[in-house]
């Protein structure tokens, strides 16, 4: 008699709570509520809300995960970049470009630190200057103080070290320009050291080149127009006169024809002028891509190629060629110091040369500045340079024929 009895409490004790909560219903709906029950109804109600809680936690779940198979995420318009911040593609893009200095920092730290930097230099139309810097060139008495210098003592150009954001592209570099400038930036490149003297053609240049034009698309996708200028071209005037109205993509010249509509123009990357929008976005994309293309060329190499190329045509962008007047250099130098934007010293390899040919160029400007007004607009003055660069050993200008090839000559 007792197992008997013991049995069914054994049972009861053991029933589970999925049991207890289909009998409590059961009662429920059919209007019985013995008054010992009320404890294993209430467990009973609980426990059905926790289960429906983790049903619905999870469906959410699932729901946003799948999200972007149904509804593709768009792509970021030039201009809009706060409405494209959270792009997956942007942030592994940035993964890429801009990899974390410290390993627990996340890619989005660094597309901040830029969007940040980039902001307090833009002008008002989202308008940045751009240069790089490594090691070699950041120590003192080197090419950026040269280069800033000649802001300081340009014709009414003091005011675009407001717009100017430094590029370091090492550590070293990023500490002397915090000395220097206040819009700095660093972009380490993990496993590749920039610091020294980047020689012209050597691995270290081609891959600083690259790098460099990578750059300058994230630029473009954050919505910020830019004028990127080398450090080895000194700045004398306001340039944005000299700009074509309607192009997306400006570049100066190594041999400029005289027409800067003509694509036989020869440009040199070190200095161009190019606005956001999806023409010159798609267009920074093909020159990068284009490195595989061509293995062994660098970027200025590449794009006298593909400015041939039917994709230029085809994406609608308007490319324009500088004046060589306005914006000259060792290889071409401006004749009219009256006219004179830039100048940039090209054609010319060796950082002692460099340095040398430019402090005879800031120089000639000083004497040129100090003439009265009325002896400047009469006046033949025009540049010693070059004298160290050794333009005749190094100067090429490749004069293109068809898309397929083209003649050079010394």
């Amino acid at each position: 008699m007792r197992k008997s009895i013991a049995e069914p409490g054994t049972f009861q004790r053991r029933r589970s709570t999925a049991a207890i909560a289909r009998s409590a219903a059961l009662s429920l709906c059919a209007g019985i509520m013995p008054p010992d029950s009320a404890p294993f109804v209430f467990r009973a109600l609980v426990f059905l809300f926790f289960l429906s809680a983790c049903v619905f936690f999870w469906f959410v779940l699932y729901r946003s995960a799948d999200y972007s198979i149904y509804f593709p995420l768009p792509v970021p318009r030039a201009g809009s970049f706060s409405s494209s911040f959270n792009n997956n593609y942007r942030h592994a893009t940035f993964a890429r470009i801009l990899p974390s200095e410290a390993a627990n920092s996340a890619p989005e730290n660094e597309e901040l630190k830029l969007e940040r930097v980039l902001k307090d230099a833009a002008m008002e139309d989202r308008t940045v200057i751009l240069t790089t810097l490594n090691e070699a060139w950041a120590a003192s008495d080197s090419v950026i103080d040269l280069f800033l210098e000649s802001f300081r003592i340009g014709d009414h150009t003091r005011r675009f070290l407001n717009h100017l954001v430094i590029i370091a592209l090492d550590r070293k570099a990023f500490a002397r320009c915090l000395l220097l400038h206040p819009h700095c930036f660093t972009l380490v490149t993990e496993g590749v050291d920039f610091s020294g003297e980047a020689y012209f053609m050597t691995t270290d240049y081609l891959k600083m080149m690259w790098r460099r034009i990578d750059f300058l698309r994230v630029v473009l996708e954050m919505g910020y127009n830019f004028i990127f200028s080398d450090a080895d071209i000194m700045w004398f005037r306001d340039p944005f006169p000299h700009f074509l109205p309607n192009a997306d993509f400006q570049i100066a010249c190594d041999h400029f024809l005289g027409n800067p509509y003509n694509v036989n123009n020869i440009p040199n990357g070190g200095f161009n002028y190019v606005k956001s929008n999806n023409r010159s976005i798609e267009f920074y994309k093909f020159w990068y891509s284009s490195r595989e293309t061509y293995p062994g060329l660098h970027d200025q190499d590449v794009l006298n190629i593909i400015k041939f190329d039917p994709f230029i045509m085809n994406i609608g962008l308007e490319m324009r060629f500088l004046d060589t007047a306005y914006f000259g250099g060792l290889c071409e130098p401006s004749k009219d110091l009256n006219l004179v934007s830039t100048m940039h010293a090209n054609c010319c390899v060796g950082l002692e040369s460099k340095l040398h040919d430019l402090r005879i160029m800031l120089q000639d400007w000083k004497e040129y500045m100090s003439m009265p007004p009325s002896l400047k607009r009469s006046s033949q003055a025009t540049w010693r340079v070059p004298q160290s660069c050794n333009i005749d050993a190094l100067l090429s200008i490749k004069l293109f024929n068809s898309k397929a090839n083209y003649i050079q000559t010394a």
